[in-house]
């Protein structure tokens, strides 16, 4: 519900695309199933907030970001209590401005984190709005390199069986995906390696095949599981890459690994601003970036770390939420591979689940706009609070 606030008017003469009304939602939706890894334990809910701007011209543009069930009511305040009311009297348009003004707002009280989560929400209705005025898809408004992406399907099932794991993978390839993730961190590193050969054997060796330890180990751990990786036959039996291996911050642990033996490594979903990454990168302790739109600052923060990452002459990834991150993977020249995640925010969208092509490559939404439009009334009983701001009219 809408709060009286005593704003400022920006009704002025020439007062056009101005921000003239913000409302954030947050909604806790329950997962059709318990998943687990190795370090954030079990899932049963996720978290969705999103952000709606309206503006003084008619139009309007939705963000959001999401969470793994936990954190969601912080973001929603601090969009509620700081982001919001400063936004409004704000000319829309002028994206990075405002990016950077609320960066500069909080920065005092929050350098990335839940203020990365809160940013990406309100920059991504940014974008929306851009893209719809422009009557542009944003793939193709944000550089529009390619009309499809290179694409795998991951799963939160380090709780699940082999038999569980084996029956999984194999229904994403009856989807038409042309590779898959999986989560390790077992208690022994044969058991991993035991899920590994089960899952390859199951999807044959063409298709491609990715392992995730979700930051779960010691550095020496992590050597001991690169060094079996490498002792299996390159392309037909060793994964692609091995995803955060231990923890996010231990840039040196990662480039050691790279180093010593060999493996190639991905990461980058717990890293939540540029400068993370550019510390990852000096150091040399990544192959496979995975910037996150719901948590680097949204689509104008992801596009900076693409374009840092294409400095270093690096590919570009991304993690979860697969309903925007088609559009961005397609819209830069070194795209690489778009995670397919298991928290489902694009079933609660218009467009659906993830479209292919009969290569398994991701296809971009065409229609103006981001290209994820929510079905409110589908997420509706899962509202946990919402708040709206306006700005006076004289």
């Amino acid at each position: 519900s809408g709060r009286p606030l005593p704003l400022p008017s920006i009704m002025a003469p020439g007062a056009l695309n101005r921000i003239s009304k913000a409302t954030a939602q947050w909604f806790q939706i329950p997962l059709p199933q318990v998943v687990e890894d190795a370090k954030h334990g079990s899932h049963t809910v996720f978290d969705v907030i999103t952000v709606t701007l309206e503006t003084t011209d008619g139009k309007g543009g939705t963000g959001y970001t999401y969470t793994g069930g936990r954190g969601g009511g912080a973001v929603f305040s601090l969009l509620e209590d700081d982001l919001l009311p400063l936004l409004l009297g704000k000319d829309a348009s002028r994206v990075e401005h405002l990016w950077q003004l609320m960066q500069d707002h909080v920065h005092y009280v929050g350098r990335g984190g839940i203020v990365s989560f809160a940013v990406s929400a309100v920059d991504i209705a940014l974008w929306d709005l851009r893209c719809k005025q422009a009557g542009e898809p944003l793939y193709k408004l944000a550089g529009g390199a390619r009309t499809r992406t290179q694409c795998y399907c991951g799963g939160i099932d380090l709780g699940f069986t082999k038999e569980q794991l084996v029956d999984n993978v194999r229904g994403y390839l009856r989807r038409g995906f042309r590779a898959v993730k999986i989560k390790l961190g077992k208690p022994t590193l044969a058991e991993d390696l035991d899920r590994i050969a089960a899952v390859r054997s199951a999807i044959g060796p063409d298709t491609m095949l990715a392992v995730d330890a979700n930051y779960g180990w010691t550095r020496d751990e992590a050597a001991e599981a690169c060094q079996a990786f490498m002792d299996m036959k390159r392309g037909s039996e060793r994964p692609l890459w091995l995803e955060e291996p231990t923890i996010p911050d231990d840039y040196a642990g990662y480039a050691g690994l790279r180093e010593r033996v060999g493996m190639p490594l991905a990461m980058g979903e717990n890293l939540h601003t540029l400068y993370e990454f550019q510390q990852a990168f000096v150091a040399g302790a990544v192959d496979f970036p995975q910037p996150d739109a719901s948590n680097i600052g949204g689509v104008t923060g992801w596009l900076k770390v693409a374009t840092l990452a294409q400095a270093f002459n690096l590919p570009v990834c991304s993690h979860g939420m697969q309903e925007l991150h088609v559009s961005l993977l397609c819209a830069v020249p070194n795209g690489a591979w778009m995670e397919v995640h298991s928290f489902p925010i694009d079933e609660y969208t218009k467009r659906g689940t993830t479209k292919l092509d009969a290569d398994g490559w991701a296809l971009p939404p065409e229609e103006p706009g981001v290209g994820v439009e929510f079905d409110w009334e589908k997420l509706a009983p899962f509202r946990k609070k919402h708040a709206t701001v306006r700005a006076a009219e004289e």
